[in-house]
């Protein structure tokens, strides 16, 4: 079997368990065509039938079908073959028909509909899989809402599509599912969350009937404080706003006061002045009195144009 062709079949059978309902082992009728052309074609089928539904099955014959191959025709098939078929068909489980009765068994499609679908309501209520080699038998089983229908072409097992009615009840009940889904979430899809948790909580331990009680109001106050909350205008982003300036800074581990400075530039030294109102404290907490050094102001070193002009002087006191 081809891997594409093999995982449409596990697809489709994945579609009839959750629409309607199949479970392994499969049920699945097999008429008297059916074992005669698996033999004919040296095919194992039990083996065939569970590769191509992939899943267990349960093969069943019916008693109409079993008369059958007491009555073959003794040109087409030697007494060798006619015993092992019907050796092979008494393996499988008998589903009675109340049949046997009748001096002549019924055809396959009779004897199907009384056993498939009694009432003729048009449904598989049995969840029966049909393998048949009856083209009759299978247009029947497609009027028929849930029916897998198996047969062999040239020594190839295949599975039909889901027939038109199968789809309309899948269809629907997709949708059922959806809608039922939404009103779930619309009508308190939070507390059922809610419930979950506290499940998971009594599993660990923790009492159970007051965490329901107490979880479930605490949840209905929550709720309340949200439809009170009554939210104003929003401030602007704090990482796009400018940073205030800092207005105290720590010096060796002390905090002072920080004003502003100012640069106080002296043609003569060219020195920078502090202001007098900046106490630097050491790292001791008790202040000193120690009065503050003066700072010994720098003698500027003479230019090029000064060095020049005093080598012109001293030259021209030598030369008078």
């Amino acid at each position: 079997m081809r891997g594409k062709r093999s995982k449409q079949y596990r697809k489709l059978m994945q579609q009839y368990g959750l629409t309607f309902g199949f479970r392994e082992p499969y049920q699945v009728l097999v008429d008297a065509q059916m074992i005669q052309d698996a033999e004919r074609f040296k095919m194992d089928l039990i083996t065939s039938l569970e590769r191509t539904l992939h899943g267990k099955i349960k093969p069943m014959i019916t008693q109409c079908s079993i008369r059958h191959l007491y009555t073959l025709d003794p040109s087409s098939t030697t007494p060798a073959q006619k015993s092992f078929l019907i050796s092979l068909a008494k393996t499988f489980e008998r589903r009675r028909c109340n049949h046997h009765t009748l001096e002549q068994p019924l055809s396959t499609l009779d004897c199907y509909r009384d056993v498939i679908d009694p009432k003729g309501s048009g449904t598989n209520k049995n969840r029966y899989a049909v393998a048949s080699q009856d083209d009759e038998v299978r247009r029947w089983c497609r009027a028929v809402r849930g029916v897998p229908m198996v047969y062999v072409k040239r020594s190839v097992m295949v599975m039909e599509p889901m027939a038109e009615g199968s789809l309309g009840v899948r269809e629907g009940v997709e949708r059922g599912k959806l809608k039922e889904g939404l009103r779930a979430r619309g009508r308190g899809g939070v507390l059922l969350e809610r419930k979950r948790k506290i499940a998971d909580e009594e599993a660990e331990g923790l009492d159970g009937q007051k965490l329901v009680g107490n979880g479930l109001e605490k949840e209905n106050e929550m709720r309340q404080e949200k439809k009170r909350k009554i939210r104003g205008p929003k401030g602007p982003n704090p990482l796009s706003v400018k940073k205030p300036k800092m207005e105290k800074a720590k010096v060796f581990g002390s905090t002072i006061l920080q004003s502003k400075r100012e640069d106080v530039h002296d043609t003569t030294t060219d020195a920078i002045q502090l202001p007098a109102s900046i106490i630097i404290e050491g790292n001791s907490d008790e202040p000193t009195n120690r009065p503050s050094k003066r700072k010994r102001k720098r003698k500027l070193k003479p230019t090029l144009v000064e060095t020049l002009a005093v080598r012109d002087e001293d030259s021209s006191g030598s030369g008078s």
